[in-house]
């Protein structure tokens, strides 16, 4: 496996697409641009969602309630995993660097997770024996952050339920939305950290399907709206080398007031410094994988851009 970064973009309209629980579950703000941000944990969650419902892959990180709705915690999420030839083992019979051992060799065998964004495990055989296993994730993202300035809206409405018994006034809700949001999120895969974890290029291909398909798939009432445009992943030849911020190498540019973009056809993605870069790194670069909506503007074609600087690539097809 060679090193590869990677460039998401995507859109979401009248929705929130990471709420800040300590304000209010408002859209993420940065105060000082205007822009909006999106965490990398939301992203994962994204992936991981879909990978499990979807395409019927293990993850280690997800919520698992018992018939009490007691939700289980990570270590005893942990002991799910400590099995030898498919079989749970006691962890009584066991000492603790052995469970660390099945654990870590469980995990990586079955969680795809796991073997894409590590993970801090921990491990506990009583109160006085504890420790935990830490894996490096070979995928590695920045937090995501719109290409524009944006609006926040304050949307109250009322409820179909009473606010009591006996009551004859509805209980009335109340959130905060962007009208429209193009976020772009930048990634880089880590070929020793995949030497780790036992990450494959199968499992890449599934990270970046997840990417696309899995945007496509937010369709909760607080999620809905948003879409897919553009992903590229490029692969380079040579080890330990990247181009580094791809995210920062495109411009989206448009007429309006940044805060009055409701579409992505409002505008046109600027790839020329990107293209620039691609050009002056092109010795050292393997082929660049892409996928883009044709709703996008682009300044570019880019595959015509790609073929003429002799860097070969591969559609990404869903």
């Amino acid at each position: 496996m060679n090193r590869s970064e990677i460039l998401f973009l995507y859109d979401a309209s009248w929705t929130n697409p990471n709420g800040d629980p300590v304000d209010e579950n408002k859209p993420r703000i940065d105060e000082e641009t205007g822009r909006n941000i999106v965490t990398d944990v939301r992203l994962k969650r994204t992936i991981r969602d879909y990978l499990y419902e979807y395409r019927g892959k293990e993850i280690f990180v997800r919520e698992i309630s018992d018939e009490d709705g007691i939700i289980q915690d990570a270590k005893h999420r942990a002991e799910d995993f400590l099995l030898e030839k498919g079989e749970k083992v006691s962890k009584s019979n066991l000492k603790l660097t052995e469970m660390k051992r099945l654990i870590q060799e469980n995990l990586l065998r079955e969680c795809i997770d796991v073997r894409l964004f590590g993970g801090t495990i921990p491990v506990e055989k009583s109160s006085k024996e504890k420790s935990s296993i830490t894996l490096t994730g070979p995928v590695q993202f920045q937090m995501g952050q719109s290409l524009h300035r944006v609006k926040l809206e304050y949307i109250k409405g009322t409820g179909a339920f009473a606010s009591g018994d006996k009551q004859t006034r509805k209980t009335f809700r109340e959130e905060y939305v962007v009208p429209y949001s193009l976020i772009a999120f930048y990634g880089v895969i880590n070929e020793k950290a995949a030497e780790h974890t036992h990450m494959t290029e199968e499992d890449v291909a599934l990270l970046l399907e997840g990417l696309w398909n899995g945007t496509k798939n937010l369709i909760s009432r607080s999620k809905v709206g948003q879409q897919p445009r553009l992903l590229l992943r490029v692969v380079y030849r040579e080890d330990c080398f990247h181009i580094g911020e791809l995210n920062r190498l495109i411009r989206f540019h448009t007429e309006k007031a940044e805060e009055e973009v409701r579409h992505v056809s409002d505008g046109t993605l600027d790839l020329s410094l990107l293209l620039e870069k691609l050009a002056e790194e092109r010795d050292k670069i393997q082929e660049v994988q892409y996928r883009f909506d044709s709703q996008m503007n682009l300044s570019h074609n880019l595959l015509e851009e790609l073929n003429r600087l002799g860097i070969e690539t591969q559609e990404l097809i869903y």
